[in-house]
């Protein structure tokens, strides 16, 4: 009985390792030397850099828009210009999926990036603060949103503070969306 125990310790120590894994966004080709997303951007490009197929589709009011749905379980989607041209990003994570996603823009990583750490790295710009109702994506989260430059960004976190949206604009998305 003795020698069982350790074993059991150390199968389930192993087996937490790969519950809980850290997976990399694999965006660093589309960062700059700031970690920040490069825009303009087309479909081909970002399909390339993931490694994943461009998944084309249209809104209700017939806007075109491109998604990808990465290995790491990372959802990137975005609407399209005319010219098929990328100048925003959306960037979520499925609220079932427990992974932990590094290698985001500006660093973050989905699951694990706090909204505390977010009010203290972008403290140098002005940050709305915002409680999400029973109504939003993540009842009971966090909505931080401030301009960097003439991008907004958006962060979404989770009724545990967790980081499962970022969104990178050109202007201000209305409440109704998030």
């Amino acid at each position: 009985m003795k020698t069982i125990a350790p074993k059991l310790i150390l199968l389930f120590q192993f087996l937490a390792l790969f519950s809980f894994a850290q997976k990399n966004a694999g965006l660093k080709i589309l960062l700059n030397k700031n970690q920040e997303f490069i825009f303009p951007q087309t479909p081909e490009k970002v399909s390339a850099v993931l490694g994943v197929k461009t998944i084309f589709y249209e809104d209700a009011n017939d806007q075109p828009y491109a998604k990808w749905l990465t290995k790491s379980g990372l959802e990137l989607y975005c609407s399209l210009q005319e010219d098929r041209r990328i100048t925003e990003m959306f960037f979520d994570i499925p609220e079932d999926q427990a992974i932990v996603v590094n290698g985001l823009p500006y660093n973050l990583s989905m699951n694990k990036t706090s909204s505390r750490e977010c009010m203290l790295k972008f403290s140098e710009y002005k940050i709305t603060k915002e409680k999400l109702g029973d109504d939003s994506l993540y009842p009971g989260g966090l909505k931080l949103r401030f301009k960097k430059g003439d991008r907004f960004i958006t962060l979404l976190f989770d009724r545990k503070n967790l980081l499962k949206f970022l969104s990178i604009t050109n202007e201000i998305i209305g409440s109704s969306v998030n």
